[in-house]
């Protein structure tokens, strides 16, 4: 599923792919999901998770 809305993806998944500048920055397991670190990710803040797929040269686009 593709959404915007954050009520929908929470209740619906059971991973979340958060995209920011079209590229995929973290996967989330719905139990760690919350809006707040969905949406800080979808902002642009980066992970370890993030920085690792970028230095093996894996990060999606």
């Amino acid at each position: 599923m593709i959404s915007s809305e954050m009520p929908e993806i929470l209740g619906m998944s059971d991973r979340i792919a958060v995209m920011h500048g079209g590229t995929i920055v973290s996967v989330l397991d719905r139990a760690e999901a919350t809006p707040e670190r969905v949406l800080a990710r979808a902002l642009g803040e980066q992970t370890s998770e993030f920085r690792t797929l970028v230095a093996a040269g894996t990060a999606t686009r």
